[in-house]
Order: C-alpha cells, then structure tokens, then sequence
C-alpha cells in the first residue's frame, strides 16, 4: 500500500459507536433482574449452552431475573458457530412465549445466537436476508431489549455490533449488524468467569489479543480503537497467565474480562485482519472453535503482517511488556512477533493440524479467505498465495522468517 493510501485511510471517514451500556464488577450479576426491568422487559428468552445450563453457571442469572419479577423461558440449545436453522428455532421459541426480551448468557455462540433472534423477531424473513453484504436487505428495526452476560473473556461479542452466523448450505459465516443489534446492556461479572477450564482460558484469552492485535494494526485503526486495543494488550499479556494458572484467581478474571469488552470496543467499529478472515471461512467449512482456531494463526499473521506497520508491531511490543528501550523499531516489531508464537506455545494451543484440519486443504482455505470481508482491513496487502503462505506457516510446512 502506498504511502498516500496509508493516509487516506487513517485520515477518512470514520465513526465509532457504543450503543451498549457497560456494567461491570465482581457480584455484578445480581443486579441482572432490576436493569432489565429498566429496558422494559417482563418475560425474557434465556440463550444460553447446554453445558453451561446443566453445570448451574446461569443458575445465578436465572435466580436474580425471577425474584424481580421477570419470567424466564430457557432456550439452551446453542452450538458453536450457531446455524441458521438455529436462530429459527430461537426465534420461533421467542415469538411462541410472547417474550419481549433477551438475556444471553455465555460466550460468543450465545450471545451472536441472542442478536440475530432479535433480528428474526423484529424482521420479516430470515436472518441470511440481512447479510452484511451486497444485495442483501439492511436492517431497519432495533432488536429487543438484550443483556448480554459473558462467562468467558474472548469474543467480545457482548459490546460488539455483529452477529457470526454460519450458512450451513454454502459452508460459510456471515455477518449480520450494525448499532441496530448492538447489546442494550452488558453486565460483566468476573465470578462467572471462574469455571472455565485452562485450555478454554488459553483460546478464548488470545482470541482477546487477536481482537486488539489485528484492530490496533489494521488499515481503518482511529485513535478510539488504538486506545481501547492498546489497553486490552496490557491486561491481557498481564493476566492472562495468571488466569491460565488459577482460575480462582479473581483479579485476573477481572483484568482479563475488561480486556475481552475493550478489544471488543476496536472490532465492533471497523473490520479486522487476515487472522478473523481465514478463522472465520476455516469455521464455516470445517467444525473448530473460534478461540482455538485463530490462536493458532496469531503468529503466522503477525509474522505475514508486520512489515507493513512496523512500528504499531514495536508498540504492541511495548504493551506485551517486552523492554524495547535498546531495540531498533524492525527489532521491537519482530519481538512481538515471537512473544505470540511463545504465548501460544505456553498455553499449550493446538496446532491447526491437531484441531484437525488437513494441511492439504490450504489452497481451498486460502480462496476462502480471500473473500472474507475482514481481507480489505488487513495491514498487508493479500493474495491467495499469500494467504497459502501463511496457512503453510500454520502448518510448519515453510522457514519461520522472524
């Protein structure tokens, strides 16, 4: 990219919207029944995981929404990578219970679950119909009042402004959104955070630094995004070992709670990179998790992507806590690079390989990726044998360069 363009884009036009109201704090939750009733609701569809439903994690949610008042209708059928046929199923469960709002409690499968439901109810037709694409309707209704409550700290999907869905017919996900199915409300409470096992703290953590990596470095950052991504780097790199650690250990959930909302803040308002690209078309082909799944590409992105913003790469250093006091700004970016790559490797994420994808498959990936949406925000311009370059890092078929 020419330094013009380069310009161009940090100078165009930009916007940057929070319509979601941030609560947050340690037995925060308790107050879940009282702010609904403040949006206006009185009978609210509960979208939750089956496990987290069985395992009494949203008991808590449930117990606080009922002695305010409010009636609770369970919908806990929630997959990964939630289908079409599912936001159907919840929609059609919302309308039939005559619920006027949402709460949805858990990671980003219920949450994106929760905000395209809202869409179906409000909207004629189905959720695909309002594809974030060319073509396709835009959306003209806000969605039902909805409360978002994480139980991980990774997608930031509660203050984000999109919904992943995924086309089980065409083998993609798509996005649907915008502010009209924003959250009206977050409530982020560390204590249900205490429950996830080190190996979902480990994806779901460096999804959050993905999210503040790729936004912080991408071609339509702003200085809102550069602000909130920079500070979710440095509680991330700060806490999320100690959460890997000791689950127990609330300080860190908190810390890395608040790291998951910012970085969601930075990709909630522009696009992403080749990392969200290639999880994103990977997670619409084959059945692997988000978290995990981008984990593994952090550092074959960066590795791909850091010559083209050197120094943004020798600041994101600086806020993973390397001392780069007597580094070149060339040395700082690479050293960044390598704290990725090690991070993974201590936190023991699996290689795309061990997730199960076959490395055979890379040209295929590499086309996928192509026509993600998230390819235009990446720092570095792509190709399809760039992105094979990268698929072939991933699977430690071609020389490490850094």
């Amino acid at each position: 990219m020419s330094l013009n363009m380069k310009v161009e884009h940090m100078l165009g036009y930009h916007s940057f919207d929070i319509p979601t109201t941030i609560k947050h704090g340690i037995g925060a939750v308790r107050h879940i029944g009282e702010e609904v009733q403040n949006l206006g609701a009185g009978k609210i569809l509960l979208v939750t995981g089956p496990a987290l439903y069985k395992t009494g994690v949203v008991r808590p949610v449930k117990e606080k929404l009922e002695e305010a008042g409010v009636d609770v209708v369970i919908f806990s059928d929630i997959e990964p990578n939630p289908p079409v046929r599912l936001i159907e199923k919840g929609a059609n469960l919302y309308t039939q219970e005559e619920c006027d709002g949402l709460v949805a409690v858990g990671g980003g499968s219920p949450m994106d679950t929760a905000k395209a439901v809202g869409v179906e109810v409000t909207h004629e037709g189905s959720v695909l119909d309002y594809e974030d694409a060319e073509g396709k309707k835009p959306l003209e209704h806000r969605i039902p009042p909805l409360v978002t409550v994480p139980t991980t700290a990774g997608t930031g999907s509660e203050v984000t402004q999109w919904a992943v869905i995924t086309d089980e017919d065409r083998r993609i996900k798509f996005n649907t959104g915008g502010t009209l199915i924003a959250p009206h409300l977050t409530i982020i409470d560390p204590e249900l955070h205490v429950s996830m096992p080190p190996h979902v703290t480990a994806m779901t953590g460096i999804d959050v630094i993905s999210h503040a990596v790729e936004c912080y470095t991408m071609k339509f950052a702003q200085p809102v995004t550069d602000a909130v991504a920079l500070l979710a780097m440095e509680y991330a790199a700060k806490y999320i070992r100690r959460a890997y650690a000791d689950g127990t250990d609330l300080e860190a959930r908190y810390g890395m709670s608040q790291a998951a909302m910012l970085a969601g803040l930075a990709y909630g308002s522009e696009s992403a990179g080749a990392a969200h690209a290639m999880s994103q078309t990977l997670g619409g082909i084959l059945p692997v998790a988000h978290g995990q799944c981008v984990a593994a590409m952090m550092g074959p992105v960066m590795e791909y992507n850091w010559k083209a913003a050197p120094e943004r790469f020798a600041r994101a250093a600086q806020a993973f806590g390397i001392d780069t006091a007597s580094m070149s700004t060339e040395e700082a970016a690479r050293a960044s690079v390598n704290w990725m790559y090690d991070l993974t490797e201590e936190l023991d994420i699996p290689s795309l390989e061990e997730q199960g994808v076959d490395p055979e498959m890379t040209e295929q990936l590499a086309k996928a990726a192509m026509e993600d949406p998230q390819t235009e925000g990446n720092p570095r311009d792509l190709s399809i044998p760039d992105y094979e370059w990268i698929y072939k890092r991933c699977f430690d078929r071609t020389p490490k360069t850094v």
